[in-house]
C-alpha cells in the first residue's frame, strides 16, 4: 500500500508560538520575585492537544491494484471465497483499480465488497472481463444478494453481457458497460433489486426475474422486460411510460440530483471528487468529458480505522477535517456530530457503524451541503430512539442551493444480532436528497422476532422540499415511511410489510387494519410520488388483512402515479392500494393490484 503524506495542520508546533508561550511563562515566573513573594514550585505551560493528521494509508482492507500487479485474479478469488456467503459476517473490503487496462479478469463480488476504478471517468479504468454477482451460494436465488457495489469502471464483458444479479443495497454507479447487462442469476431464479445511476450500458438491460428496479440519470441501449415495478428518471433509451402493462414508470428527467462523492487518483495523490448538483438531469455526468464539480485532497480527511472512538471522530470534525471511513466495524458510544457546512462522511467497503448503549449513530446540524455516503448503520442491542438524524428537530433553513445528500447509506435492525431502534432515519433539514437507501428491519438471520428486533418506524421526513430517489424500506412493526414535510417527492419506492406479525391484533392501527407502508400526514397539502410498491407476506398468520399500502390526505396537491400492492402467494391480503382506492388482492396468485393515478 502506498503511504500518503500526512500534511494536515500541526497546531502548537510553530517556533514563534513556542517562543511566545515560553516568554509568557518566564514573565509570570519572574513577577513574584520582583514583588518579594515566593515563586511557585512549577510554572510549566499547559499543553495544547495534538492535532489529528489528515490523510494516511487506507488500511489493510482497501486493496489497490494497478495493471502490473501480479496475481490480481487470485486475490479477487480469495476475497470472494471469504465473502460469498458471509451475509452477516464481519469482513469488509474495497477493491480499487488504478487507471489503466486490465485483461482477463472476473471479479466476483460477495457480501460487503465494493469494487471501483480510481479515475475521474469510468473510461479511465477498463476491465476486459466481468464484474459478476450471481447466486450459486443460495441455490440460484438472488433475493439475498445485499451489500455490495460497483463504481467508476468500464467493462468489456467476455461474452458480451455482464451479470449483476443483486437485491437491495447493491448500487451500480458510474459504470460503462460496453455490452449488455443481465440482472438475473444463472437459471433466471428469483431476484429482487435494485439501483443503477450515472451509468451507460451500451447493450440492453435484461431484468428477467427482477421484481423491481430503479434507474436514474443514465443511458441504456434497451430494456427487455418488467415484472412489477420498473422506474426510470433521466434515462436516455428508457422504455416509454406504460404502467401498468408493462409496468414502466418513466420520467424524462430527475428534478434534482447530485452524484455520490468518490475517491480517485490525481497522479499519485488520492483525492475525493464532489460532483455538482444538477437540476432536470438526463444522462450521465461523465459522457462528454471530465465531470463537473470540485475535489478535496485526502489530507483534508481524517482516515478512520476500526477501533477509533467516536470522540476522536468528532475531534477530527471539530478540527475541520472530513471523514473517510475505511472498511470495518466501528462501535460508537456517542453520536458522530457533523456541524460544519459542506462536510463529507464517505465510507469505503461498507464501513459499518454500530451505536452502543442506545445512542444515535450520526447527527448533522442544519447546515448546507453535507454529504453522507457509502456506509451501513447496524442497530445495537440497546434500543436507540433514532439511528440517523439529518438536521435537528425544528430545522427550517433553506438549503435548495446546496442540499444535504444521503447516498448509499443503509440501515439494518437485526440479522447480525438482536438490534432495536424506534425510528431508523429522521430527515429534519429542508431540501435533503435521499438518493438510494435500504432501511431494513431484518426478516432473517440472528436476533429476529416481532419484539426481538423491534423497530416501529423506518423513515420519518419532517423537513420540507425533501426528494427521495430510490427508496427501499422494509418490515417495520408500524409505519415504514411517515412523511410530515411539505412538497416532498419520491421517485421509486419498494416495500415489504413485516413478515412476522403474529396476528391481526399486533398490527391493528386504531380502527384501521395495519399500518400503511407509506403514510403522508393529514397536515400535508403538497406531495408527489411515482412508481411506489408495497408487498405483504404474512407467513406467521396468513389470515392477516392490510387495509392499504398507502395512506394520504385526499387533496388535489397530494398526487401519486403508478402505485401497486402485491400479496406474495396469498400470505395476507390488501383491501385497497391507497386510502379506499384500488381493488383488493385475493387468492394465492401473486398478481399486483394497481392504481395509475391518485386522486
Amino acid at each position: 500500500m502506498p503511504r500518503i503524506p500526512t500534511d494536515g495542520p500541526d497546531l502548537g508546533r510553530s517556533p514563534l508560538a513556542r517562543r511566545s508561550v515560553l516568554g509568557a511563562v518566564a514573565a509570570t515566573a519572574a513577577a513574584p520575585a520582583l514583588l518579594g513573594l515566593s515563586s511557585p514550585a512549577s510554572a510549566a505551560p499547559v499543553k495544547k492537544p495534538q492535532a489529528l493528521p489528515g490523510g494516511g494509508d487506507l488500511g489493510p482492507n482497501v486493496i489497490v491494484f494497478d495493471p502490473s500487479t501480479p496475481g490480481i485474479q487470485a486475490k479477487l478469488d480469495e476475497v470472494f471465497r471469504q465473502q460469498e456467503s458471509a451475509q452477516f459476517g464481519t469482513g469488509r473490503y474495497a477493491l480499487l483499480f488504478k487507471p489503466g487496462t486490465y485483461n482477463g479478469l472476473n471479479a466476483q463480488l460477495g457480501f460487503y465488497t465494493s469494487i471501483a476504478g480510481l479515475g475521474l471517468s469510468p473510461d479511465d479504468t477498463t476491465i476486459n472481463g466481468d464484474v459478476t454477482v450471481d447466486a450459486g451460494w443460495f441455490n440460484g436465488n438472488a433475493t439475498q444478494n445485499f451489500w455490495r457495489s460497483a463504481e467508476n469502471l468500464a467493462l468489456n464483458p467476455v461474452n458480451g453481457t455482464n451479470r449483476w444479479a443483486v437485491a437491495q443495497a447493491a448500487p451500480f454507479r458510474r459504470m460503462h458497460v460496453k455490452g449488455g447487462l443481465n440482472l438475473s442469476p444463472t437459471g433466471y431464479g428469483w431476484a429482487s433489486g435494485g439501483y443503477i445511476a450515472d451509468s451507460r450500458i451500451e447493450g440492453s438491460v435484461g431484468p428477467y426475474s427482477q421484481q423491481q428496479w430503479y434507474t436514474r440519470d443514465s443511458s441504456v441501449g434497451g430494456w427487455l422486460n418488467a415484472v412489477w415495478n420498473m422506474v426510470f428518471s433521466g434515462v436516455q433509451g428508457a422504455p416509454a411510460q406504460s404502467f401498468p402493462n408493462p409496468p414502466y414508470t418513466t420520467l424524462d428527467t430527475t428534478p434534482v440530483s447530485r452524484e455520490k462523492p468518490f475517491l480517485y487518483l490525481s497522479g499519485s495523490e488520492y483525492r475525493v471528487f464532489l460532483p455538482e448538483k444538477r437540476t432536470n438531469a438526463r444522462g450521465t455526468t461523465w459522457g462528454s468529458g471530465t465531470p463537473r464539480g470540485s475535489s478535496l485532497p485526502l489530507s483534508q480527511f481524517y482516515v478512520a480505522k476500526p477501533g477509533v472512538t467516536a470522540a476522536t471522530l468528532n475531534a477530527a470534525l471539530t478540527q475541520g477535517l472530513h471523514l473517510l471511513l475505511t472498511p470495518g466495524i466501528y462501535h460508537l458510544d456517542q453520536p458522530i456530530q457533523v456541524n460544519r457546512a459542506g462536510t463529507v462522511v464517505l465510507g469505503l467497503g461498507y464501513a459499518t457503524l454500530i451505536p452502543d448503549n442506545g445512542v444515535t449513530a450520526l447527527r448533522t446540524a442544519d447546515v448546507d451541503g453535507v454529504r453522507l455516503a457509502g456506509f451501513l448503520i447496524d442497530a445495537g442491542s440497546v434500543n436507540s430512539s433514532t439511528l440517523l438524524e439529518v438536521g435537528p428537530t425544528g430545522a427550517s433553513a433553506n438549503h435548495s442551493a446546496n442540499p444535504t445528500t444521503v447516498q448509499d447509506v443503509f440501515i439494518r435492525i437485526g440479522g447480525a444480532g438482536a438490534g432495536k431502534a424506534t425510528t431508523s432515519m429522521v430527515i429534519n433539514s429542508r431540501n435533503t436528497i435521499i438518493d438510494h437507501t435500504w432501511v431494513w428491519r431484518a426478516d432473517h438471520g440472528t436476533g429476529v422476532g416481532w419484539e426481538t428486533n423491534r423497530a416501529d418506524y423506518g423513515i420519518r421526513v419532517n423537513g420540507d422540499d425533501v426528494l427521495a430517489t430510490g427508496l427501499f424500506v422494509e418490515h417495520f412493526n408500524k409505519y415504514d415511511v411517515q412523511w410530515y414535510g411539505q412538497r416532498g417527492r419520491t421517485i421509486f419506492f419498494q416495500n415489504e410489510k413485516a413478515y412476522d406479525a403474529p396476528n391481526q391484533a399486533a398490527i391493528q392501527n386504531g380502527t384501521v387494519k395495519g399500518y400503511a407502508a407509506y403514510k403522508v400526514a393529514d397536515s400535508v397539502t403538497t406531495h408527489e410520488g411515482w412508481g411506489l410498491g408495497s408487498y405483504c407476506y404474512y407467513n406467521v398468520d396468513p389470515t392477516i388483512v392490510q387495509h392499504n399500502g398507502f395512506a394520504a390526505p385526499n387533496t388535489p396537491g397530494v398526487k401519486f402515479h403508478d402505485l401497486l400492492v402485491v400479496s406474495l402467494g396469498g400470505q395476507g391480503q390488501y383491501e385497497h392500494v391507497i386510502n379506499e382506492t384500488g381493488a383488493p388482492t385475493s387468492g394465492t396468485s401473486t398478481v399486483p393490484s394497481t392504481v395509475v393515478s391518485y386522486p
